[in-house]
């Protein structure tokens, strides 16, 4: 059935806009229209309105009659459990911890599990929680209810759909984002990138008089600031032969977690320490939920402030809790004045053209889990992309959009610094209404492809590059800027080879425009990128099957790269013999976002290929004979031919696991073979993830865990055994986590929880070993990670109080708490560390330990406290005091201090703690 509406959603970080057009006919001004938005705007209320909040709210049982919840289109008698809307969020301002805001940013926020129940983040445990993708599927899913109960011949998902994206999503987000909309019904659609759809829809309002509208500008500047993010664009105008303007999208920003929601935070702190000042107070941080309602509360007072016909001041309200929701408010009141300053000098400061992002060491704009810009200066980062691309010259138009523009004063200031900067006044654009604007954008971008409206060409807003490892530095385009979507690039005349059964794998890398002056690369074309400014892509990799067992042989392949219709890229090696023989590239999303590789050579040492060979005389074919000493001497040649194993890095260390694993049968000769083989591939897969097909090299060995050990009454063999499930435990999923905490329970706890038989196959694990690898499991839920932590302070207490003394064990058991109850976990979800309440009462029975007799207390105190910027995670402030002065008191390092008072990186040394060892050298975890 042919589409009879051309509809266009922007799925917003504050609010959900839909626009739709009729698909035939002629076009006008009033083509495109907004869809209202059916709504609970009151308990029992509906009403319809152009936008729809994107907020979910999750009311306590009774909280509301079920017939407060009714909508038009449910069957009668039935109510859904959750609020989405405009009573979603008036109640999520009454009432804290329920509210759920900002999926959009966390779709895009890699450091948690984009697919887990995290949100609200920090609620209550007894709040349901929902994941980002669920969330983002709700609004899609309302969106789709209401629409469907309008117009029930013409359902939505039916219709010609455009969904909209910011520029600066990667592929993982916006796949996320695709996710969503498949679990609302709206399966088939396209993405358009928000700036582009708010270009889009002025175009389409100045088509008739675009020439004049435009005037002589040559290059727009698109700055659209919304809820989460900062989008920003350029696009270039030609004129074609008749005079007619011509555009095309040239570049693109970075992705920035910058907008609305950290002017609602600043906003927050502000009234948060006056709220402490009038009560008398010392200033302290409020709970997590009840900073959540301020900062709900902030944003309406924001809105309110910074609108055209804005009263002189608003008052922020913060409920109390409990039995004294009324009687325990309190109130303070915003000005007018003081929050456009706030805005203006904060978020838009007049700085010079060559003033780029301050990289701060923390910002106190970090509140609820979310990776925020450290540099909240927009002006700052608009000045970074101009200078990046400033072989495409200087911008004389500009556009804004997003709903802080609607603030005159905020306008004027971008307004006037980009004008100082150029010399001379830009053109400005005038967008008609920036909440709307993306939505008909999206409509005016598929009458564009229809010939209807003005067209923004481009393709692609970034050039794909595969590094070569041939020592000179140089990279080949396999996807040039500008490549137009569904157009397939092949490399003629550059052939790799495609090894059946083995991993093949392709690093890439991106630019996003900024070429220095040099004209855009072709495809094939090899280029040195120094001096670029490269994005690393998670590498891309496939393990053809086929051929015999035995043999391993390799296809002559060409490489072949698409833009995507929702502006990924997407790649497949092809037989150079038979093009129909083809296998695609998949993007290893979770390593690349787990861990940052940097400075790591590319190439293997001169000497690698005598290294496996000495791999094999120990583990390789049986009729070598190779005495124990031989075995035992294998380390050090590995040494001598490779350098120190401190100094591997991961791009050495893989190759070797790689040797390691296709000669894994040899490891069962000797108990020496044995050791050796666990101890150099634990070594060499260690944590487990951070390169290309770890998750495959995880896949090849975790088949062995249940085959157990072959020399199980060595000791040695046993403690090697756990050091490499230990080291490797990164790469491992929940499932696999929850497997080795099976024995680690029985292996601890066995007595104590009544379990007398041991299955055969477990291998027998000394208390350092297990709690070390207890420690690591970091994808096991929390409550599990509770009940460990307790057990091991519980023990502790026992131990310190029966002998008055310290173990020698008690160290590794101080780590293993500290690592536990970390803030800031090293490579597990955030939303996965033990409550606040749990991680407290550890760092009490740390404190009332004497520091000077107990080696490791100090340490574990410091990774307990470790500030992670997050409100719903950190320790009260109080409490880090307290810790700090000890620490300074005990002497300890000023890193450690210095973790506990700010928001800082791992160095080093930090790592090698809080891990348990050395980190493979330039494998650096993003925490």
């Amino acid at each position: 059935m042919k589409a009879a509406w051309t509809v266009g959603i922007d799925l917003g970080t504050t609010h959900s806009v839909v626009a739709y057009a009729p698909t035939q006919g002629r076009v006008s001004d009033d083509s495109i229209r907004l869809f209202d938005v059916d709504q609970l705007v009151a308990p029992g209320e509906v009403a319809a309105r152009p936008l729809l909040p994107s907020m979910r709210y999750h009311p306590a049982p009774g909280e509301l009659a079920p017939g407060d919840l009714t909508l038009p289109w449910a069957p009668p008698g039935t109510a859904s459990d959750v609020v989405i809307g405009a009573l979603a969020r008036r109640l999520g301002v009454q009432v804290p911890g329920r509210i759920v805001t900002s999926a959009k940013s966390w779709l895009s926020h890699a450091a948690v599990d984009r697919m887990a129940p995290i949100l609200p983040w920090g609620a209550a445990a007894e709040v349901r929680k929902v994941s980002p993708v669920e969330a983002s599927a709700s609004y899609l899913a309302h969106l789709r209810a209401a629409w469907n109960h309008r117009f029930p011949q013409a359902l939505l998902e039916d219709q010609e759909l455009v969904l909209t994206v910011p520029a600066s999503f990667d592929d993982a987000a916006r796949a996320f984002t695709l996710a969503a909309a498949t679990d609302a019904g709206l399966p088939k659609l396209r993405l358009l990138e928000e700036p582009q759809a708010a270009l889009y829809d002025w175009l389409f309002r100045h088509r008739v008089s675009l020439a004049d509208a435009l005037g002589d500008a040559r290059l727009v500047l698109v700055c659209d600031v919304g809820g989460g993010t900062t989008d920003l664009s350029l696009v270039r105008i030609d004129r074609d032969a008749t005079g007619e303007p011509c555009f095309e999208r040239i570049a693109v920003g970075q992705h920035l977690m910058l907008g609305g929601d950290n002017m609602d935070l600043a906003l927050a702190h502000l009234a948060e320490s006056r709220l402490h000042a009038a009560a008398g107070e010392r200033a302290a941080r409020l709970p997590a939920g009840q900073f959540a309602q301020l900062v709900e509360r902030c944003r309406a007072a924001k809105e309110r402030l910074l609108a055209a016909d804005a009263p002189d001041s608003a008052q922020v309200t913060l409920l109390g809790s409990g039995a004294r929701l009324i009687g325990g408010a309190r109130s303070v009141t915003l000005g007018r004045e003081e929050v456009e300053r706030l805005v203006l000098d904060g978020f838009f400061p007049q700085v010079p053209s060559g003033e780029l992002p301050r990289r701060e060491r923390a910002s106190g704009l970090v509140a609820f889990g979310l990776p925020y810009a450290s540099d909240p200066a927009v002006t700052r980062h608009v000045a970074g992309f101009l200078q990046q691309h400033a072989a495409a010259g200087w911008p004389d138009a500009l556009l804004l959009n997003g709903g802080v523009f609607r603030a005159d004063a905020i306008a004027a200031r971008l307004q006037a610094t980009l004008g100082d900067w150029r010399g001379a006044t830009l053109r400005s654009l005038h967008n008609a209404d920036p909440d709307v604007a993306v939505a008909r954008g999206a409509v005016a971008f598929a009458l564009a492809r229809r010939g209807l409206a003005p067209k923004i060409g481009g393709g692609s807003a970034r050039s794909y590059f595969l590094p070569l490892d041939d020592g000179q530095g140089r990279s080949v385009c396999v996807l040039p800027q500008g490549s137009e979507e569904g157009r397939e690039v092949r490399l003629e005349g550059r052939s790799f080879e495609l090894r059946v059964g083995e991993p093949v794998q392709f690093r890439l890398v991106s630019t996003t425009g900024g070429s220095g002056g040099r004209p855009a690369p072709l495809a094939g074309e090899l280029v040195d990128l120094h001096g670029l400014d490269v994005q690393s892509l998670p590498p891309v990799a496939t393990v053809v099957r086929g051929g015999d067992a035995g043999t391993r042989r390799g296809i002559p392949v060409q490489l072949a790269a698409t833009l995507t219709e929702v502006g990924t890229l997407q790649m497949h090696c092809i037989a150079a013999d038979d093009s129909s023989q083809r296998w695609k590239l998949e993007f290893r999303l979770r390593n690349d976002d787990s861990t940052q590789a940097a400075g790591v050579a590319g190439g293997l040492p001169p000497r690698f290929d005598e290294a496996v060979e000495c791999i094999e005389r120990v583990f390789g074919a049986r009729d070598r004979a190779v005495g124990p000493k031989a075995v035992k001497q294998l380390r050090t040649q590995l040494e001598g031919l490779l350098g120190s194993r401190e100094r591997w890095p991961t791009s050495l260390l893989r190759p070797l696991f790689d040797a390691l694993m296709q000669r894994a049968r040899g490891r069962h000769r000797t108990a020496d073979h044995e050791r050796l083989w666990l101890s150099l591939a634990g070594w060499c897969l260690r944590p487990g993830f951070g390169a290309a097909l770890d998750d495959w090299r995880i896949g090849q060995l975790w088949p062995l865990f249940e085959l157990g050990v072959q020399h199980g009454r060595d000791r040695q063999v046993n403690t090697e055994w756990w050091t490499l499930w230990r080291r490797v435990a990164g790469g491992l999923d929940e499932s696999a986590q929850q497997r080795l905490l099976q024995d680690f329970a029985i292996n601890l706890r066995g007595a104590e929880a009544g379990i007398e038989e041991r299955p055969p196959q477990l291998v027998q694990g000394g208390w350092d070993d297990m709690v070390r690898m207890g420690a690591s499991l970091e994808h096991i839920p929390a409550e599990h990670k509770v009940e460990i932590g307790d057990w091991l302070v519980e023990r502790l207490q026992r131990s310190v109080s029966t002998s008055g003394a310290p173990e020698a064990k008690d160290t590794w058991t101080l780590w293993a708490i500290g690592r536990i109850g970390a803030r800031a976990p090293l490579y597990g979800s955030a939303h996965g560390v033990v409550p606040v309440a749990t991680a407290v009462a550890w760092l009490d029975a740390l404190l009332a330990l004497d520091w000077k007799r107990i080696d490791g207390a100090a340490a574990a105190a410091a990774n307990l406290a470790r500030l992670s910027g997050d409100r719903a995670r950190d320790l009260p402030l109080e409490l880090r005091e307290k810790v700090m002065a000890r620490l300074k008191t005990h002497r300890a390092p000023q890193a450690w201090i210095e973790r506990v008072r700010d928001v800082v990186a791992l160095d080093e040394a930090g790592e090698r703690g809080v891990f348990g060892e050395a980190l493979p050298p330039g494998l650096k975890l993003i925490s």
